[in-house]
């Protein structure tokens, strides 16, 4: 670092379509071209849009939500080449800060209609509906959600390599499977490629096209290379071990997020953000056959909200749905229990079912699988921090029900 300071390795503009900006894309493709390149152990700082490109705005209408267009999204900065990196190695990434765009210090948290894949409740709750959250140093509060506060835990949604050709067939085969023999839900369980928007940095022409053809949706994470696993605790101070399978890494981030709660219920659940990350790499040369890797690892790093000892209270849930239906250690019905006792719980003091869905989705909650072996049932909790709150919701104090406002939701 010399007296300029750290390089940025790219910038964006939240003035310009995200289309139109060649360090951005939205698919996960082998050919998709370089950006730049970045020498190991070099620090440098790199700016992302929000998930969506910008078309969430800071208003009181969940209309954007209800309108926003799945097929742009994610838009990812990168690829970068990281020099030395070959298959067989592993990406290493020190993430030492993330933070705001100064020119837009607030995000948004959103519930999705049902058929847009809406979230982990989204059959109980289908309407879409939004907050926005205003940044201030390292605490956000919301209009939409009064009475709570809290310090962000701010970390990237999306972290990831390039797949070499034959893991992207791959993962294009066994998701094309799944949703062909999965119609019986009546409802999306994978997106296959889709050429419909489709955004390749510089691609143009036949490169473009292939991209769009073939290139994966940067939706779910996958095994074979992280991506958009929504992980938390990937804060300030973490290391991510990152498995190369292309010349160079080709490694790109985005999807910011100034909070999440575990689990991130909602699918646009996270407090969503543009913002700068400062990341360092290195090169741990045959890493993958050393470590035995078959997905990402990593160290959390030292930052995260602190809260005393007795200053969670903990919802259980089990693998008996709202129906009173038996499910076999099923701790996808467990977990949608135990969200559902936190509502009911919060309910009581004057917020909206919609109110909670959405600040469980990113205030720091503490989700855990607690037990996986007493058959039928599978135990998960919550742990729900108090201090978020300004004033008491402890169990033992009578219930004072508030005038809490209203998240907003769509006109229809």
């Amino acid at each position: 670092m010399g007296k300029e300071g750290l390089r940025y390795a790219a910038k964006v503009s939240l003035d310009k379509p995200a289309a139109e900006q060649e360090c951005l894309h939205n698919r996960w493709h082998p050919d998709n071209p370089s950006y730049g390149s970045i020498k190991p152990n070099e620090v440098v700082k790199i700016e992302c849009v929000d998930w969506t490109g910008g078309q969430i705005g800071n208003n009181d209408s969940a209309d954007d939500v209800r309108d926003v267009d799945l097929t742009k999204i994610h838009y990812l900065t990168g690829p970068f080449d990281i020099e030395t990196a070959e298959p067989g190695d592993v990406l290493v990434v020190e993430i030492q800060d993330v933070q705001p765009m100064q020119e837009q210090p607030w995000g948004f948290t959103g519930i999705f209609a049902k058929e847009n894949g809406g979230g982990f409740l989204d059959e109980i709750y289908p309407k879409p509906a939004k907050a926005i959250w205003d940044f201030e140093g390292i605490f956000c509060s919301s209009r939409h959600i009064p009475g709570v506060r809290f310090a962000g835990l701010i970390h990237p949604g999306i972290l990831g390599c390039a797949p070499s050709a034959e893991i992207l067939d791959t993962w294009n085969k066994r998701e094309g499977e799944l949703i062909t023999t999965h119609t019986h839900l009546n409802r999306v369980v994978a997106e296959p490629p889709n050429a419909l928007n489709v955004h390749a940095g510089s691609a143009s022409g036949d490169l473009k096209d292939k991209i769009g053809k073939e290139g994966a949706r940067t939706i779910p994470g996958r095994p074979e290379h992280g991506g958009n696993c929504d992980i938390k605790n990937l804060s300030r101070g973490s290391k991510v071990f990152l498995p190369v399978h292309v010349k160079g890494a080709k490694f790109s981030v985005g999807d910011l997020h100034f909070s999440q709660g575990d689990g991130e219920i909602s699918f646009c659940g996270a407090i969503e953000m543009a913002g700068v990350i400062t990341l360092k790499f290195s090169v741990m040369k045959g890493g993958i056959k050393q470590l035995d890797m078959k997905s990402p690892i990593y160290i959390p790093g030292p930052v995260e909200p602190q809260f005393g000892a007795g200053r969670y209270i903990y919802f259980e849930g089990f693998s008996v749905d709202e129906h009173g239906k038996q499910h076999y250690l099923d701790t996808t019905v467990a977990y949608r229990q135990t969200c559902l006792r936190v509502i009911e719980y919060l309910r009581r003091f004057g917020y909206s079912d919609y109110q909670i869905y959405l600040l469980l989705s990113c205030a720091p909650v503490q989700g855990h699988v607690a037990g996986i072996v007493d058959i039928p049932n599978a135990c998960t909790t919550m742990g729900l921090p108090m201090d978020i709150f300004d004033f008491d919701i402890s169990p033992h104090v009578p219930v004072e029900k508030r005038d809490l406002g209203s998240c907003a939701f769509a006109n229809s």
